[in-house]
């Protein structure tokens, strides 16, 4: 998995790219731990390009929400693709997380404006 950073306002975008599964999820962990212990706890998972997610990844993301939650910080999902979305209504995981059609819906619900740079 890829995982490129973009840092906004008052939000890390998390760009994902690739499988989350077993073996990409430790990653993701990571850069999240990284990202909190820096005191950047407000997240956007960007997940686009996410092709593929399991029972792993899920789990993951359950647990960098707590992670954030812990830190508080808050966390949103944005471009979920359509097998991605459909995995998080069945699991029901679409009531837990905040999700957004793009980053710019996302921007918007939590009350600021997309910067108009990237780094």
């Amino acid at each position: 998995m890829e995982i490129t950073v973009k840092a906004e306002e008052a939000f890390h975008v998390f760009h994902l790219k690739g499988r989350l599964d077993l073996t990409s999820s430790s990653e993701l962990k990571e850069k999240v731990k990284e990202h909190l212990e820096q005191g950047k706890v407000n997240i956007l998972l960007n997940m686009a390009q996410v092709d593929f997610i399991n029972s792993s990844g899920l789990g993951t993301l359950v647990s960098t929400l707590k992670e954030v939650r812990t830190a508080n910080g808050r966390i949103a999902l944005c471009s979920l693709a359509p097998y991605v979305q459909e995995i998080f209504e069945i699991t029901q995981l679409s009531h837990i997380f905040d999700i957004f059609p793009g980053e710019k819906e996302a921007f918007a619900a939590f009350g600021q404006k997309k910067a108009a740079h990237t780094s």
